[in-house]
């Protein structure tokens, strides 16, 4: 790999530890003398505390701790949690009522933290807990996303949380009046419970005078600044560390209660404290994803030309306004609105409004899946309603190669695409010519077959700016400090990868660190799909900085001209002389004589403009009408990601948010009831995907390397959800429209997909 290894499939080198067991997640290496935490929360999902009677459980067994609202305020501890805010049309920002840290004097839903109890042992933080004396008065509750019902904040009538707007509404309805063809639809896209494999955790402790805080998020610094926030600390005096973490998928970005609560628990007592979330507690408490419905309308001419595209949405903040979600489906969304088309008039507007549900915020692609799903399930739906094929309508709607730079409608600079390339390989690896073959031998065994498309573009997201930093340790490995921060992605992997590729040290003798604010100062952190763009053209700079400096000292060392010196990404040559020293070489040179300095070399950069990674997903799915089992058969994805530095982990990266989009759009399904109680809280009652709702899929790589980064390079982690969602719809549709089923809505669960076919049958009778 070190001399051959560019763009080259490499296994992941953790895997190693963690299929062994030996991963070392947030639980495994807390403290063993730590006190527990647990929260009490609230069982009602809209209601006033009248009494919480701490007395008994303060003096129960074990009990070290316990902590109320008024605790917190009375200790001086900042109890508004942070969150973004939109301008409304009106000039306005979106409303941000207070959310406290925990609850009081009302609680508005179900699983809102009320009471922190630390323990000897969980079990005693459990059985004092039940001890507290808790009394609310329940109040009307608010669960539909629509604006209106049962007041949640005194500050958001008709629980409005911000009412924006992108584009022209007027120049939309004006080429509708003039459109050959108008479509519209309604588009639910339902709320899915994020439930990574590992559970929110976090443990924290004093040392040497200073706050440690380790916890399992996407990155150091932003719970940094959130710790100093609430605790009115200096953010000097708080060190974070983040070990393994079992997936995040934007849910684990931002700041919880349970993390400022456990550290304050732990300066007040002196004592390392740690808390682990159950299943359940995460189903009710973590950030939520998706949750909005939009009504979409588009006008075509009598060519097929696309002139009109308005969204007007409602989207579910839940109870408060969690960090980043008023932008999700507002200027996140926007991003992609448009997509991979010509099209100049456009209108989105969104409305999002508060409920006595879990908070929603980023879910794997945030904003852009929604945009994307609504926009192909309009373009699958207009091809039929319009008698074209809509393999064909999206031709005829491409943004052309030679119109790049292209700026969208909605402002958003596209750097590059070859769109019609990339699904001329679709129709091909899809084996498109031979659908109708497949859906007759369906239709012999008694099964509907249908075929879906989904053209996605996406919009890499998250911090522009990235350092990474390269040291020559006394044990002979080398070590690379990254900003962004592992969710299992495989970056130990690929940045030691791409590293080895650049300089020829083999990968083997790179160690990756990541995930500590006390050695690596600055970093983005891991979201948006930035991580290995962002962070290996940080890293291409160090190397560049490094070989201009390692140069020079040879230039010294050996009386040569600089300026002739060469460096081949593995030995540098130097005219004549006999020496072709390695980078590790050269290191040893220099430790040898007492240069340190050339032992650590650190770069930053900005990427002024993004990259947009886009594609093609095909889907087919086969229904039994019987049972209405929707199962997904075939799946093929042309993906245009750029250069690859490590193929493999791209597709692993599609393969797994293929899975998360197949989820939401066929097995999973949040149900909360009248009064707002989660209905879905166990994996009893909420169907995650499993092995056997996964089909094998086809992928392959048809690249147009990104101007944006040096590398060409374009993110690839979110782009299998963006795609997943709207190829499996419109795949479904495909096999029911000829049945006269043309409005589907996610999720295609069997006892709803039965009842669509019954209604139709029973009209038909």
């Amino acid at each position: 790999m070190e001399k051959f290894g560019k763009g080259q499939s490499v296994t992941r080198v953790e895997d190693q530890r963690f299929l062994t067991g030996k991963g070392r997640y947030v639980d495994d290496i807390a403290p063993a003398d730590a006190l527990h935490a647990y929260f009490l929360r609230s069982n009602v999902s809209h209601g006033e505390i009248l009494d919480c009677d701490i007395g008994a459980a303060r003096e129960a067994p074990g009990v070290q701790l316990i902590l109320t609202a008024d605790d917190l305020r009375t200790q001086g501890v900042h109890m508004a949690m942070k969150a973004e805010r939109v301008k409304n049309l009106d000039g306005s920002r979106g409303i941000h009522p207070e959310r406290p840290l925990l609850a009081g004097p009302k609680v508005r839903f179900v699983g809102e933290c009320i009471a922190l109890i630390v323990a000897d042992s969980l079990t005693a933080a459990k059985d004092a807990a039940e001890m507290i004396g808790l009394d609310i008065h329940m109040q009307p509750a608010h669960v539909a996303t629509a604006i209106g019902g049962p007041q949640i904040h005194p500050e958001a009538p008709d629980n409005l949380a911000y009412d924006w707007g992108m584009g022209d509404k007027a120049a939309v309805n004006a080429a509708l009046a003039k459109a050959a063809h108008v479509i519209r639809l309604h588009i639910p896209d339902n709320r899915v419970i994020v439930n990574s494999m590992e559970p929110r955790g976090v443990f924290a402790q004093i040392e040497d005078g200073r706050l440690h805080v380790t916890v399992n998020g996407q990155g150091v610094w932003g719970p940094k600044k959130d710790l100093a926030r609430h605790l009115k600390m200096d953010a000097e005096d708080i060190r974070v560390t983040t070990p393994d973490v079992g997936g995040g998928f934007g849910m684990k970005g931002m700041c919880y209660p349970e993390m400022i609560c456990v550290a304050h628990a732990a300066r007040v007592l002196g004592k390392p404290v740690r808390w682990m979330s159950e299943r359940t507690e995460a189903m009710l408490s973590d950030n939520a994803g998706r949750d909005l419905w939009s009504d979409a309308v588009m006008g075509f001419d009598a060519n097929h030309r696309l002139i009109a595209y308005g969204i007007d949405s409602v989207a579910n903040m839940g109870a408060y306004n969690s960090q980043y979600a008023q932008e999700i489906q507002t200027t996140l969304f926007s991003k992609v609105m448009p997509g991979t088309y010509d099209v100049r008039t456009v209108w989105l507007g969104c409305k999002g409004v508060f409920t006595n549900t879990t908070p929603v915020d980023a879910y794997r692609g945030a904003g852009r899946p929604e945009a994307i799903f609504a926009l192909e399930r309009m373009m699958d739906f207009a091809a039929r309603k319009m008698g074209v094929d809509p393999w064909e309508l999206r031709g005829i709607n491409f943004i052309r190669p030679d119109q790049f730079p292209y700026v969208s409608a909605t402002g958003v600079p596209y750097d590059v695409g070859d769109f019609n390339r990339v699904l001329t390989r679709a129709d091909d690896l899809s084996d498109r010519a031979g659908f109708p073959a497949r859906r007759a031998a369906s239709e012999r065994k008694g099964l509907l077959r249908g075929l879906g498309l989904c053209y996605y573009i996406e919009s890499i997201l998250g911090d522009k700016d990235e350092a990474a930093t390269v040291v020559y340790a006394e044990d002979g490995t080398v070590q690379i400090h990254v900003g962004t921060q592992s969710n299992g992605q495989g970056h130990e992997t690929v940045f030691a990868q791409f590293l080895a590729d650049q300089t020829g040290i083999p990968a083997d003798r790179i160690v990756v660190m990541q995930g500590d604010s006390d050695l690596i100062p600055t970093g983005g952190g891991t979201g948006g799909s930035r991580s290995v763009t962002v962070q290996n053209t940080a890293t291409l700079a160090a190397v560049e900085k490094m070989t201009t400096a390692f140069t020079a000292f040879l230039a010294d060392a050996e009386g040569a001209d600089a300026a002739k010196i060469s460096f081949d990404d593995e030995r540098f040559r130097i005219p004549g002389s006999n020496l072709t020293p390695t980078m590790l070489d050269v290191a040893e040179m220099a430790r040898a004589v007492g240069r340190t300095d050339l032992l650590r070399h650190t770069a930053k950069i900005e990427l002024v403009e993004r990259s947009f990674p886009n594609g093609a997903h095909v889907a087919e799915v086969e229904v039994d009408p019987e049972t209405g089992v929707v199962k997904v058969v075939k799946y093929s994805v042309v993906d245009d990601f750029g250069n690859l530095i490590n193929p493999m982990l791209a597709q692993g990266q599609v393969h797994g948010g293929i899975a998360q989009g197949l989820g939401q759009a066929i097995t999973e399904r949040t149900v909360y009831d009248s009064e707002g109680q989660l209905l879905t809280a166990t994996f009893m009652d909420y169907a995650m995907p499993r092995a056997d709702d996964m089909p094998m899929i086809a992928f392959a790589s048809e690249p147009t390397p990104s101007v944006n980064n040096p590398m060409g390079m374009k993110g690839c982690g979110e782009a299998g959800t963006v795609g997943a969602l709207a190829a499996v719809t419109n795949a479904l549709q495909d096999a029911l429209w000829p049945m006269g089923i043309t409005q589907i809505d996610m999720p295609f669960t069997p006892q709803r997909v039965w009842a669509l076919l019954q209604e139709r049958s029973d009209a038909a009778a």
